[in-house]
């Protein structure tokens, strides 16, 4: 792959992802085939920004965790209320990282 590319991708994507998994994503687009360049390029990431707005406005309901796929988790959040206000206060700390790692294990299933 064209390092210009990887690095416009990376550029363009970083807010995405954890800083510590930064430099093994580019080293992994770097050795990526150039027919699977297309299918990287249309990945539609979740933002960790919504995902902390979604979850203070409205996290007691478990919305911000459907929102990031986890149907279980958010299922689970609906039915108590958010863990009685403690889940929720919990998941304010703690959805930006899950909803990076979430785009994380996305783009692994591309790549691999």
């Amino acid at each position: 792959m064209d390092s210009a590319k990887v690095d416009m991708f990376m550029l363009a994507n970083a807010k995405f992802f954890e800083s510590h998994h930064l430099m093994q994503l580019r080293e992994q687009l770097l050795a990526l085939d150039d027919s699977k360049w297309v299918i990287v390029q249309s990945i539609s990431f979740y933002d960790p920004t919504t995902s902390i707005i979604v979850s203070i406005l409205a996290g007691t309901l478990g919305i911000d965790r459907f929102l990031i796929g986890d149907t279980g988790l958010g299922i689970g959040k609906l039915l108590t209320c958010g863990g009685l206000g403690i889940w929720a206060l919990v998941d304010w700390f703690l959805i930006m990282g899950a909803t990076r790692e979430k785009n994380f294990f996305k783009l692994q299933q591309v790549l691999y």
